[in-house]
């Protein structure tokens, strides 16, 4: 007889319409219809196993529906001379109500006095802890895609015994308690529950690989308006099948033959539940069409049997030949499938329950020639899943002399999505057999694209992808041509992978001739030579491409290379030219990591959460250190336990907050890490820089005329929003009234520090981001001479706009002479210029009257001419001459008065009137 696995789910989920919120209470009596087994024993003396040492079970049914009753001891090894197996009773046999199994004599046999049986049922009502067979659930069912719904952690809403009942959670999660049983006979399902508010949902159902859940009302629990109600399931008739369409079949390949052929095969989709005898029913398509197989992946070559086999090592091929490698090269390893006629033998596929999450012996996905997609499940909200294992990966060696660089792999696939609902495409990773971690989702169609992952742990990594049509619980396949293809995967620098192709490598001569050999961490491989060459200063190498000097790449502004040029970092200085003068900052005062909160947000339920942000500027050789943590698993392990956590490094991350008054624990919750800046691109004082634009509005704007520095940084982390990964900036403003370590701002107009989701901005406001002091921040004042001696003090000019870098000089003292000395040296030197001044007049004046008498001359040479008198020999006086022997004054006159007269003896006319006595002492000449 069949032993289907029936899993009894029962779900409450709160959607949030109302604020009250009542406790749903379940009181569960369960006839389930399972062969109750009442265990009886005898007993032995002395070495032989006493009755309360051992008790008797039935085995497992065989194929013919028999079984055997064994004893077996409370203890192994105990005791010995158990009783001997006997043939059991037929597995279909059961006790009727009241009756009970006596297994030592395999009859049936009626309850005792004041007790009672259910027969074939079993029946729950003490709720002190989970009874077996049952599980809890807990999920997040919103629909809403925001992250802020993400942030409720739904993990710890359980249905939680409360002794005479078992209660579900009193949050906004879905709380799932599910019972599983495996069947004898049909029977039905009873229980009490208590469901007052109809604010929230409700529903029961029973489902199996034969039963499906009813699609109608039935299933949704009706309020309680009058205490506790009793419910009743169970299908009295069955169902008729419905009409196969083509959602209830699907197709695949079958291996290549030796003709190297393959073949097109349909096949139902299990369970089948339709039926191709009704009218309009689909028939299952003809299968066995014969087409060429397609060829093999990268690194592989076809055998004479048409099978595909990896190249060895230091050969590659392009999915036929392989071909050694020529000298001076090696093979660049890894999995490239491209090809899907078969399931490569390092993949795997299955279907995952979306209801009891138990996993299916079914085929979740289907290879298809030029890709693999997903095929159909037991129901649409069944998770499909494919999974890849490597079992580790051999970097390059200048990848391993890097610490800060993790990157050792990447994986890279090319996939598709088309829905017609809400469907969902998980990639989740999973390192040395721990649980896998969700990496990215992709909700509803996208259209084919690439997506590239980065590996950071050389270790045992499995890939997985999960396919989900809809988070509904489904009774049908109504969504099966919803699908996800990935065309291609590409893994790089796995150990123990193929090529295809092989690169250049350096070479180190031996013995036996030249070989590969790695080059040292910085250097890079000429094609030509094959030999190693450092990189220029300044510059970082293409760790998967060193090939030639190209593969080294300068470094941004205002940064440096390390010394095995892996990155460039910024040693906490920068300076900035002008015509005037060249700024100088040290930003070491900033170089410690600092947090900063956003503002409180609100889930659309009115839960608060944050989020915080980890900074650390500079420094530190390029190493990062800001670190977020993933803790929500560490709160819920006992004390005393350890557990796993999730974190991350970087120059800049974020995690979100969960409060304490939201969680219930001691601490808050910190979740969800993630890193917004893993490479420090530049430093400069211009807005945009490497297609990253810090806009200037987003801040209040600065005051004091000196441009804020601001720091450019890139993430390695790419998603479907952040095509190109996240990007942060860091402004760093001049602000002397802030001292160290200073303030962060958030942008105003965006709380969260981004306004689109992948470009995050921040700004630093302190005084250490002001320029170094130099010689040009400071003045002199001059003291007035006091006592012989004046002092020199130098002061900062207001306002002060340095910080840090040279100091003041001492204040200067020097001698100097008083006032009274200089207004003595004053009047002295005032004396002598007055006498000599009066010498000078004198001197003057004397020279003047020899200039009178030279005119004198001159005017009566003049008229003696007119006279027609004899021309004088000379207008000059001869020597031995006297000038006063001629010159004849009317009368004395004071110096003054002759001052006058000589400027009156000019006449109307023109002429000079100059009294002339004639030589022979005669009367005078009228002009």
């Amino acid at each position: 007889m069949a032993e289907p696995g029936h899993s009894h789910h029962l779900s409450a989920r709160g959607r949030g319409r109302t604020e009250r919120r009542t406790p749903r209470l379940l009181r569960l009596l369960l006839w389930a219809g399972t062969a109750f087994q009442v265990t009886q024993g005898t007993g032995q003396e002395l070495h032989a196993c006493k009755e309360s040492e051992y008790h008797y079970e039935y085995t497992a049914c065989d194929s013919t529906g028999s079984r055997w009753r064994v004893a077996v001891p409370h203890t192994p090894g105990l005791c010995t001379s158990l009783p001997d197996p006997v043939k059991g009773t037929e597995c279909s046999f059961s006790c009727n109500a009241g009756e009970f199994l006596d297994m030592k004599d395999q009859s049936c046999k009626p309850c005792a006095e004041g007790r009672y049986s259910l027969g074939t049922g079993i029946r729950f009502d003490e709720w002190d802890e989970l009874p077996h067979g049952f599980a809890s659930l807990s999920a997040n069912m919103e629909l809403d895609d925001s992250a802020a719904e993400s942030t409720e952690n739904c993990t710890s809403s359980k249905w939680v015994p409360r002794g005479d009942y078992i209660a579900s959670n009193t949050d906004e999660c879905t709380a799932t308690l599910m019972y599983a049983v495996n069947l004898k006979q049909s029977g039905t399902v009873n229980f009490e529950y208590y469901y007052p508010d109809s604010s929230i949902i409700f529903e029961f159902f029973v489902q199996n690989d034969q039963c499906q859940p009813s699609a109608d009302d039935s299933r949704w629990m009706k309020t309680t308006e009058k205490g506790w109600e009793f419910h009743s399931k169970g299908s009295s008739s069955c169902n008729v099948r419905p009409a196969c369409t083509d959602k209830d079949y699907f197709y695949t390949h079958t291996a290549c033959d030796a003709n190297g052929e393959t073949q097109l095969m349909y096949k139902w989709a299990m369970p089948k539940i339709c039926s191709e005898d009704l009218e309009g029913a689909v028939k299952l398509p003809a299968s066995g069409v014969k087409t060429r197989c397609p060829p093999c992946n990268p690194g592989f070559f076809k055998t004479s049997n048409s099978t595909c086999e990896p190249c060895p090592y230091g050969s590659y091929s392009n999915g036929s030949d392989c071909t050694r490698c020529p000298a001076g090269t090696e093979p660049a390893v890894g999995f490239e499938y491209k090809w899907w006629n078969t399931l490569p033998a390092n993949m795997e596929t299955t279907v995952l329950s979306g209801i009891n999450f138990e996993y299916k012996g079914m085929t979740g996905w289907e290879v298809a020639g030029d890709h693999i997609y997903t095929a159909a499940g037991a129901s649409d909200n069944d998770f499909m899943i494919l999974t890849l294992v490597v079992p580790g990966f051999r970097p390059p060696q200048s990848l391993m002399a890097d610490t800060e660089n993790k990157e050792v792999a990447r994986i890279t696939f090319v996939f598709e999505t088309i829905c017609s609902v809400n469907c969902e495409l998980y990639f989740m990773v999973g390192v040395n057999s721990r649980t896998n971690t969700p990496v990215e989702t992709w909700k509803g169609s996208k259209g084919k694209q690439s997506y590239t992952y980065i590996i950071e742990e050389n270790a045992t990594t499995s890939f997985t992808w999960a396919f989900q049509r809809t988070v509904f619980h489904e009774a049908s396949r109504k969504y099966t041509n919803d699908v996800a293809k990935i065309y291609s995967i590409n893994v790089t620098n796995v150990m123990d992978g193929v090529a295809s192709y092989c690169h250049p490598c350096a070479l180190e001569a031996s013995d036996v001739g030249s070989s590969c050999t790695s080059c040292p961490a910085g250097y890079y491989i000429d094609r030509d030579s094959g030999t190693c060459h450092s990189c220029p200063p300044n510059t970082i190498l293409k760790a998967h491409q060193p090939y030639g000097v190209q593969a080294c790449v300068p470094c941004g502004p205002g940064t440096k290379s390390n010394k095995i040029h892996s990155l460039c970092y910024n040693d906490c200085t920068f300076s900035r030219h002008t015509p005037a003068r060249t700024f100088d900052y040290n930003f070491s005062a900033l170089s410690n990591t600092v947090t900063l909160a956003g503002g409180p947000s609100f889930t659309s339920k009115g839960l608060k959460y944050f989020h915080h942000f980890t900074l650390s500027l500079c420094g530190n050789q390029g190493r990062k250190m800001s670190v977020c943590t993933d803790n929500v698993t560490d709160l819920r392990i006992p004390e005393g336990e350890s557990g796993f956590s999730k974190s991350i490094t970087a120059y800049v991350c974020q995690a979100v907050i969960i409060p304490t008054e939201v969680t219930g624990y001691k601490a808050g919750v910190s979740s969800q890490p993630v890193s917004l800046a893993d490479r420090l691109i530049g430093v400069t004082t211009d807005m945009t820089l490497d297609g990253i634009t810090s806009p200037a509005e987003l801040f209040h704007p600065e005051s004091l005329g000196i441009p804020d520095v601001i720091f450019f940084y890139r993430s390695n982390d790419v998603t479907q929003s952040c095509s190109s990964g996240r990007s942060t900036t860091i402004r760093v403003r001049c602000s002397p009234q802030k001292t160290v370590p200073g303030r962060l701002l958030l942008p105003g107009t965006c709380s969260d520090g981004t306004c689109d989701g992948c470009n995050f901005h921040f700004l630093w406001e302190s005084a250490a981001a002001c320029p170094l002091c130099s010689v040009a921040d400071y003045h002199a004042i001059i003291s007035s001479c006091v006592a012989g001696i004046q002092k020199t003090t130098y002061v900062w000019r207001e306002p002060k706009l340095c910080s840090g870098g040279i100091s003041l000089p001492e204040q200067r003292v020097t001698i100097c002479k008083t006032i009274d000395f200089w207004l003595k040296v004053g009047i002295s030197a005032g004396t002598c210029t007055a006498i000599l001044l009066t010498v000078l007049t004198c001197y003057f004046w004397k020279k003047n009257q020899k200039l009178e008498y030279k005119y004198s001359k001159l005017v009566m040479n003049a008229t003696l001419k007119d006279c027609d008198l004899p021309a004088a020999d000379s207008c000059a006086i001869m020597e031995g001459e006297d000038v006063e022997d001629d010159l004849i004054f009317t009368s004395k006159k004071s110096l003054f008065g002759k001052i006058k007269s000589f400027t009156s003896k000019r006449t109307p006319d023109g002429f000079d009137s100059v009294p002339l006595k004639t030589s022979s002492g005669g009367p005078d000449m009228d002009p």
